[in-house]
């Protein structure tokens, strides 16, 4: 059973990979995050838990479901991470919720993606986006491959600064940087509410027509990455950036 988490296409590009050469089910945690209500799943199959990476861990958001989550059957667990650069040790994490919820840790896969946080980095343009997701194509085969044979995945080596970005970095990146606050919108706004409709957690509301952002945001970069007319901005931080959406998903 393959459980993905997705903002702009890059973990459901890979779920939805990993779904076709594994023959198996893949369930988008959109609704059940936006509706605050828990997964309760029996699978034969090992459980796959494919999300992107937030500060070098997995998001919160879908960390909160997976612990509040009921799992029965299989209870072989891999977790698969994609990131701009790196996951750092995403691991530690994993293999804490794993144990919380009685499941058997079987590592995690790193996929490096295009880069879509635009608060802070530059997203590639469609050309050199294609590029690194076909890079990314060999590492996915390798991730299904151990799966399909009940191994775990490599274990990549942590150095202290692996240690650090997970951890003292992503607990102060949460209070400091994610505020949904400077999000503001254009004139060029047409008002069509697709911002508001893919927010994962129900952040953003039309008011006369034009968004308004509330203060429950996990900076998927959903709503700036997908606006169809680039009215969306994030204080002064996305001017001029190219928007990025996997293009498996435009």
């Amino acid at each position: 059973m393959i459980i993905f988490f997705s903002g702009t296409g890059n973990s459901r590009y890979c779920a939805e990979f990993l779904s076709s050469r594994l023959k198996d089910e893949t369930i988008d945690c959109f609704d059940f995050i936006r509706n605050r209500k828990c997964l309760n799943i029996k699978s034969e199959s090992p459980l796959i838990f494919v999300s992107p990476t937030y500060s070098w861990q997995i998001p919160h958001v879908f960390k909160e479901l997976i612990e509040e989550s009921c799992f029965e059957g299989n209870k072989n667990a891999y977790f698969v991470m994609t990131c701009g650069s790196d996951i750092g040790n995403a691991k530690k994490v994993n293999r804490e919720i794993s144990k919380k919820k009685q499941l058997k840790y079987m590592g995690t896969a790193e996929i490096i993606m295009p880069e879509n946080y635009i608060a802070m980095f530059k997203a590639p343009r469609p050309k050199e986006a294609e590029k690194i997701i076909n890079q990314a194509v060999p590492k996915l085969e390798k991730a299904a491959e151990s799966i399909l044979n009940g191994i775990s995945f490599p274990c990549k080596a942590i150095n202290s600064i692996d240690k650090l970005k997970s951890g003292v970095i992503n607990r102060a990146f949460y209070p400091l940087f994610v505020k949904a606050k400077p999000f503001w919108v254009k004139s060029s706004c047409i008002g069509c509410g697709k911002c508001a409709d893919i927010c994962p957690l129900g952040n953003i509301f039309l008011e006369n027509e034009k968004p308004v952002w509330g203060d429950n945001c996990t900076q998927c970069m959903a709503c700036i990455n997908s606006c169809p007319n680039e009215a969306i901005e994030y204080g002064k931080k996305s001017a001029g950036k190219v928007r990025y959406v996997c293009c498996k998903y435009q």
